[in-house]
Parts: structure tokens; sequence; C-alpha cells
């Protein structure tokens, strides 16, 4: 009876444990990102059709990568950019081989580069001709009339769906060289997974 009982224990165990760590929404849920910073809150929503980001920003955001990032690149009237890990103040608190160099490019022709957009950062076309994205940075388009010219060139893998303010106040920050903040601007990062019909009940 009591290795009946342990087998049972056993069989029920491991799907709760691959539905708490693997990061792929089910149908009737999501992923609502919450970056937290000085300014205030950016709610995100990620794309279900550039998966590979997708998985792996969750996976990132869950291990704890981008805490303590600070924006480093911020240009007004264009965007704010984040996610390098050389940017943290304490010693990593994760296992570095989880973060891929690069992704594959997942460029879709419906996901413009419009307020808001959640794109992922990249080398230039001639280091990198198939457009690979970071592993880890990307950054948030702070015009208001968006930013075409970028439209089929890099992989925008999310959207802000509330706290544009904060995305302003980030970007009115005085910069010094190479656009950086003149004081550390940090963030932490949370994933919560919920239902779909409650993306925007927050």
């Amino acid at each position: 009876m009591n290795k009946k009982i342990a087998l049972i224990l056993l069989v029920v165990a491991i799907p709760l444990f691959g539905f708490s760590t693997d990061p792929i929404p089910d149908a009737e849920h999501d992923y609502l990102v919450t970056i937290s910073t000085d300014y205030g809150d950016m709610k995100i929503m990620l794309h279900d059709d550039t998966p590979k980001h997708k998985k792996n920003f969750v996976k990132l955001a869950r291990a704890g990568v981008y805490d303590n990032l600070t924006f480093h690149r911020v240009i007004d009237g264009f965007m704010i950019q984040t996610g390098d890990p050389k940017t943290r103040n304490k010693p990593a608190d994760y296992d570095p081989s989880i973060i891929p160099e690069t992704l594959p490019a997942e460029i879709r022709e419906n996901h413009k580069h419009i307020y808001g957009a959640v794109a992922a950062a990249r080398l230039g076309d001639k280091k990198n001709p198939e457009r690979r994205s970071s592993g880890t940075q990307f950054y948030i388009v702070e015009n208001t009339k968006g930013a075409p010219h970028l439209d089929g060139k890099y992989t925008v893998f999310g959207q802000v769906i509330d706290g544009y303010q904060v995305i302003n106040k980030i970007a009115d920050q005085p910069t010094g060289k190479n656009d950086r903040p003149k004081e550390n601007i940090r963030m932490t990062v949370e994933v919560k997974k919920v239902k779909r019909d409650e993306m925007f009940n927050f």
C-alpha cells in the first residue's frame, strides 16, 4: 500500500513541478510583466508569435537576471534601453549559463515599433546579417509617433499596456556619454501568470 501511495504522489508531483517552472502559457493563461522603477511601474504583455523571445524573457525574469539592472541608454524622443547584466550593482545570484548569447530573429510584420513597443536590441547588420537578438537587452519605444524606421529590422516581442508615463519620465532624465543617464535608473522585473481575460484587470 505504501509503495502505491508513494507512486501516486510521485506521478502527481511531476506535472505540478513542470507547470510551475515551464514558461509557456496554456490556452487560457498568459504572463503579465511588471517592470518597477523609482519612477513607477510599467505593465507589459509578451507576444505569442515571438515564442523564443517570450520564453527567454520569462525564464530570465523568473531567475532574477533583470533585477538591479539599469536603463543604460536613454534617448528622449526615441527609446529607453536596458537588460545589460554588466550594469548590475551586486553579485549575480543566478546561473550565468542560463543567459543565451543571442536569439534567432522573430521579426513579424504585424508588430510595429509603435509607442510602448518592447523590442530586442542587437548588433548591426554588418556584424549580424541574420539580425539575431541580444540574449538579454531590450528597448522600449518612447516616441509617441513610434519608430517606423526600425520596422522589419528588429524583433518586437512585447507591448507596454500600462505605465506609459514611466517611459516618458525615464526618457526625460539627463544623460551623459553614450546616452547613459547621469543617475542610475534601476529596475526589478516580476512575471505573473494570469488568465488571459484578466490581463488588463490590474
